[in-house]
């Protein structure tokens, strides 16, 4: 067991691309934590999706050994934690858990909009905070604009910051000084009861289901009984131990710790994040304050393309679900797609990780509908639904008004892009809040409704600034505004994949859109089809597809007029036929192509 003022917990916080793996994996390889031969790049991110975006999905941890420059040995806990807006739910739980944070900016780019809403979580949970500027190998660096910006977007002093290179290696000794010196040791008392806090778990095929805690209080050995405050349920430990990445079983944790256990727990779901772990006997009382359980904003249907691995589906998205504590689901049936499953996610990125890895680690070919955000439906008699599927919306006689989800979006974008950025958060029904300038940059904030952003929002942003501008967003909460449903009939049919709420003042030029893209996207039948966007019983757009044909009068050479025209009637007559019994088939790319919306 460590002494507790020769331990630091901390965090990695920045920016998307900013460093903050690479910077960990310099850390890990300075301190001699893992063998130059098994070093490899983003050593702490083990899933191959995150090794082929280059991103971070989980928080990971790693502990480091470390000998000062003051002839000391300290320990220091690492948790490398994502950037994207869509996982801010685990740089959350990260942050409770440790006592600093190394605040890492690119200084070739300077501060961007996660770099903002990750520092004020860091301030949030009451850390300290040691800049770092990275990249400084590169010729675009620039530390002395960067600092000044850290201080006025921010507000932090940036004077001391830390300038390093994390791909070269140069300046890494620096920030594990300023780790060992500027950061406090955690507080705690080894004699108390076990209060332990539950961070994270996840499902291991060989032990079950592994907990990674950090202990506040008291001690925790293996082959002692444990207690759960949420659930009451008790489980016996059979090994603790530390992450140096790998695994490696310990006799104790100690206060200040943060390492995992394991404890023949079946199901992920026993584990609650932010829960409370004591003794079975003499244990706390005191449950820690938790975490609030994430909240999903975007809603969107799975189904398998081939209704007979439906099984298969259930199994992977449990699975799933074991690893994710922010991802939900229920079942649901569609008359298009059969049986399937809405699933709630954070994002439209978390959206695309889940549906990769059920389709890589399952190998299930999966159908996705339209994402979409809850609305709150006020009915008459005063009553209010939840309504995740445009599908399910009531009647219109008896809906009062409905409210929809606002979001407060910030954007970080260079100058000469301004113009661009404004024209497109107003194109999306946004309502300016604020306009300032950090140096050369301007940050502006605007009131958005989710509906408009959850789609394609950040990829038109990308593509009007070519790349320049940043995002972040939380949530405002609902407001009232006119809002429609409105369903496309393939043939008559209503295809409930494709219905979607727009605003009334925007619904014809949308369904208008969606039909010609429809148009484009079914293939040909031997009959017409008439592709049509209605809202309620009033058809508001429509596109009529033509048939195949073939030559019936090519037989014919000379003879009676009479003769051919009898040939095209029966032709005629054959294609009515077919079109009320013809069933049109709509492929997979049709439903997710339409939805992608160009302005």
């Amino acid at each position: 067991m460590t002494d507790l003022k020769h331990i630091r917990n901390f965090s990695i916080v920045a920016h998307i691309d900013h460093g903050k793996s690479t910077l960990a994996d310099r850390l890990i390889q300075e301190t001699n934590t893992v063998a130059d031969r098994d070093m490899k790049e983003q050593m702490l991110d083990s899933m191959d999706i995150e090794r082929e975006r280059g991103i971070t999905i989980k928080a990971n941890t790693v502990r480091i050994e470390y000998s000062a420059d003051n002839g000391e040995d300290y320990v220091l806990n690492l948790i490398d934690t994502p950037g994207h807006v869509d996982f801010a739910y685990e740089v959350s739980r990260s942050m409770k858990a440790v006592e600093g944070s190394l605040l890492v900016v690119d200084s070739t780019q300077g501060v961007e909009a996660q770099t903002l809403a990750n520092v004020y979580q860091a301030i949030d949970a009451d850390h300290e905070i040691v800049p770092v500027l990275n990249k400084i190998d590169l010729p675009a660096s620039d530390c002395d604009r960067v600092a000044e910006q850290i201080e006025d977007v921010i507000g932090i002093d940036a004077s001391g910051a830390i300038q390093v290179s994390a791909k070269t290696g140069q300046g890494i000794r620096e920030t594990l000084e300023a780790i060992v010196n500027e950061l406090p040791a955690p507080q705690g008392d080894p004699d108390a009861p076990l209060k332990a806090m539950l961070v994270d778990s996840w499902y291991d095929a060989y032990l079950g289901v592994i907990v990674l805690i950090r202990v506040i209080d008291g001690k925790l050995k293996k082959g002692e009984r444990i207690r759960m405050l949420s659930t009451n349920a008790v489980y016996p430990v059979d090994r603790v131990g530390v992450f140096t990445p790998e695994m490696q079983p310990i006799d104790v944790l100690g206060p200040g710790e943060i390492g995992f256990l394991t404890a023949s727990i079946k199901q992920v779901r026993d584990t609650r994040v932010g829960d409370t772990v004591t003794h079975e006997k003499k244990g706390t009382e005191d449950a820690l304050p938790g975490f609030k359980p994430a909240q999903p904003v975007v809603f969107c249907g799975l189904f398998p393309v081939d209704s007979a691995e439906f099984e298969d589906l259930r199994d992977s998205i449990e699975k799933l679900a074991l690893n994710d504590a922010s991802f939900s689901y229920e079942m649901e049936t569609s008359a298009a797609l059969g049986f399937g499953f809405r699933c709630g996610f954070l994002g439209l990125l978390h959206l695309e990780v889940i549906r990769d890895r059920i389709e890589r680690e399952y190998n299930i070919e999966l159908i996705t509908t339209a994402p979409s955000v809850i609305y709150h439906v006020y009915q008459k008699d005063g009553t209010m639904i939840e309504l995740h599927n445009p599908a399910d919306m009531p009647d219109l006689s008896i809906v009062d008004h409905l409210e929809e989800p606002r979001i407060k979006a910030t954007i970080l974008v260079p100058d000469e892009y301004l113009g661009d950025v404004l024209k497109l958060c107003q194109d999306r029904r946004g309502i300016q809040m604020d306009l300032t300038y950090a140096g050369s940059r301007a940050m502006v904030v605007y009131d958005l409704p989710l509906n408009e952003v959850v789609f394609d929002f950040y990829d038109r942003l990308k593509s009007v600034t070519k790349g320049y501008a940043s995002f972040d967003y939380q949530m405002l909460g609902y407001r009232e505004d006119f809002l429609v449903k409105m369903s496309v009939l393939v043939n008559d049919e209503p295809v409930d994949a494709l219905s979607t709420m727009v605003h009334r003042d925007r619904a014809q030029q949308r369904g208008r859109a969606m039909c010609e893209k429809l148009k484009d996207l079914i293939p040909r039948h031997m009959f017409k089809i008439p592709i049509q966007a209605a809202i309620g019983g009033k058809v508001i757009a429509r596109e009529t597809l033509s048939a195949m044909r073939k030559d019936v009068t090519a037989k014919c050479y000379g003879g009676d007029a009479t003769r051919k025209k009898k040939l095209l009637e029966k032709q005629k007559a054959g294609k009515k036929k077919m079109r009320q019994f013809g069933k049109v088939d709509i492929p997979q790319e049709a439903f997710i192509n339409a939805l992608k919306m160009d302005d």
